[in-house]
């Protein structure tokens, strides 16, 4: 199979045309224009193919498509978006599924690729407690939130095994509600929360369930709070309807001192964005 680099001959296009049109461009202008020269670019005939980039991934089978996007990350070769679109563009999470069990690079693609889908949801999973790799896994949890409520079973039968327990309340959170077993398990990580509060509280804020208002508002009453708790306190308070009122004395906290120390946040400043 022939692989070419779309990406470096576009690359060597743009540097000729910069050297042959040497006036001055702001750097916003080139953030505009680059995007569009590459779009432009994909169906633009290559001389030595007689097709475009477009045009030579359209011809391929299914197979062959899969087959290239391997190619590419063997052999180091660029991957386009050119062949990451003709991808898309073809319903074919089921030869993209085993992708998921090779190396990193290819299971970085094929995540990326597929999506959202039920079907990768069990290898999204295995990955999420497995791969070492963290951005693969932050990738498979951001598509797996998007399935939570399919996901919940087995994301409360790892948490209850203390298994990656933070990615699987990450994932619970994000269920709709009511779900009385997740409500619990997120209540019951929230009450005895000390170094992850503040994340905890937006896990419930996340969720949803006003149920969790009077947990809540229990808390943010304790003395101790850091300042950073305080805020997310607040915040996911308000985030499920209701007000925090009162008045803490934050003077002696280090986060609070850095933040005035810079000018000073409104915490409110976007609640009048609609």
């Amino acid at each position: 199979m022939k692989l070419y680099d779309f990406d470096g001959m576009f690359e060597e296009k743009l540097a000729d045309y910069i050297k042959r049109n040497p006036r001055g461009y702001t750097e916003k202008q080139w953030e505009d224009a680059i995007p569009a020269l590459y779009a432009a670019f994909g169906d633009t005939p290559v001389k030595s193919l007689g097709v475009s980039p477009n045009a030579f991934y359209a011809a391929q089978s299914d197979d062959e498509l899969v087959a290239s996007l391997r190619a590419h990350i063997k052999k180091g070769i660029p991957v386009s978006e050119y062949l990451c679109n003709a991808v898309e563009g073809r319903n074919i999470t089921d030869k993209l599924l085993p992708l998921l069990s090779g190396g990193a690079e290819e299971a970085a693609y094929a995540v990326n690729l597929i999506g959202a889908r039920p079907e990768a949801l069990p290898e999204y999973m295995r990955l999420i407690v497995t791969s070492p790799e963290e951005d693969l896994v932050n990738s498979c949890i951001d598509y797996v939130k998007e399935l939570a409520d399919l996901a919940a079973p087995e994301a409360l039968a790892y948490y209850k095994q203390g298994v990656k327990p933070q990615y699987m309340l990450e994932i619970l959170s994000r269920c709709t509600p009511p779900n009385d077993e997740v409500f619990s398990v997120l209540i019951s990580a929230f009450r005895t929360a000390d170094e992850h509060l503040a994340l905890c509280a937006d896990f419930l804020a996340s969720f949803g369930d006003e149920r969790a208002l009077p947990y809540l508002q229990d808390r943010i009453e304790e003395e101790g709070l850091s300042y950073a708790d305080f805020l997310e306190l607040k915040y996911a308070i308000e985030a499920l309807g209701g007000s925090y009122k009162g008045e803490r004395d934050f003077s002696s906290d280090p986060d609070y001192e850095l933040i005035k120390s810079h000018g000073g946040i409104d915490i409110d400043i976007f609640k009048d964005i609609k």
